[in-house]
């Protein structure tokens, strides 16, 4: 089971909350926006994905299953 994060960036308005509840898969950048930089490999670490995606207030973030 593998899943792949991505960030928007032309979305992306920085807030952190991805990287509040995912600090293993998201981390600001240089311009201070969220970038996906890890691999989503184990179950628990997916849902956590699922779980930022559905509260990033700009809907910046895909998974791909």
């Amino acid at each position: 089971m593998k899943a792949k994060a991505t960030v928007n960036q032309e979305v992306c308005i920085g807030c952190g909350m991805c990287i509040e509840m995912c600090p293993e898969i998201f981390k600001y950048n240089e311009d201070d926006k969220s970038e996906a930089v890890g691999e989503v490999d184990n179950e628990d670490l997916k849902d956590k994905v699922l779980d930022a995606q559905e509260v990033c207030p700009v809907d910046a973030i895909e998974v791909d299953e």
